[in-house]
């Protein structure tokens, strides 16, 4: 979506603070022992308290017919987005690598926002790396985020990271516009060249999502569990972070904090 004046900002920015706000009460409960549809119910708990709406929860993608029976991902280690809690039977295990993803409908607004937290104690060095390059790539790729500029811009930014660290980004997602819909145009490819894709204009909103793998970033439909889920081929651990971000004249503003 384009925000055409301030009182559509300032219900994005207001939506946007409260998701981070849910999502980083979330992420403090996430431990072993904790069931993923502990946390779904928590995330139904903490969005409706307010007043809002879950975006995810019976979302459908495209022509599919399948609706994601779920407002919250939970996507455990190979596992790399799109695993809807509220079906899941998983419990959390000491040194798993999750990540969490989240929507809400504030005002009519949609904002997109996920973290991804190591449980426990029992943390592999290379996970750590994992994850604290996919946190780098979302910054990168948040900076490259400029009126004038283009999706490629952003995708180049987050490949660099990806490639700095010798880690695999699945090419088959992306980012995206949202705001009046959970996924809008333009599409915003974690790779690319700079100069390519689609322009940037003041007022675009738009969620930057960088999604690693410690392999190939090869991956498949999870077809026999919940035929959402997406899982590496390889089985690697993977990461996702992402932001739901403001395109300005003074640059990239992140509508999901606190």
């Amino acid at each position: 979506m384009i925000a055409r004046n301030s009182s559509e900002i300032e219900a994005l920015r207001e939506g946007g603070r409260r998701l981070a706000q849910h999502l980083q009460t979330l992420a403090a409960i996430v431990r072993p022992g904790v069931s993923v549809k502990d946390l779904e119910k928590k995330a139904l708990e903490l969005v409706r308290a307010d007043g809002d709406s879950p975006a995810f929860l019976d979302y459908e993608y495209g022509k599919d017919k399948n609706p994601f029976a779920s407002a919250l991902s939970v996507s455990i280690n190979d596992t790399i987005v799109h695993a809807p809690a509220g079906v899941s039977s998983e419990v959390i295990q000491d040194g798993d690598v999750v990540s969490l993803d989240f929507g809400i409908v504030h005002d009519g607004f949609y904002t997109d926002h996920a973290v991804t937290i190591i449980a426990g104690e029992n943390r592999d060095p290379e996970d750590e790396k994992l994850v604290q390059a996919t946190y780098e790539a979302l910054e990168a790729g948040i900076a490259a985020a400029k009126v004038g500029g283009n999706t490629g811009d952003i995708g180049h930014a987050i490949e660099r990271v990806a490639k700095k660290y010798k880690l695999g980004f699945p090419r088959n997602l992306s980012g995206h516009g949202v705001g009046r819909t959970v996924h809008e145009e333009p599409h915003i490819p974690n790779y690319g060249m700079p100069g390519e894709g689609d322009t940037l204009v003041e007022g675009h909103i738009i969620a930057i999502e960088p999604m690693f793998t410690r392999g190939s970033g090869e991956l498949r439909v999870d077809a026999g569990r919940d035929g959402h889920a997406y899982r590496t081929k390889d089985k690697s651990r993977t990461a996702h972070a992402e932001h739901t971000v403001l395109v300005t004249k003074s640059g990239p503003e992140i509508l999901t904090k606190v």
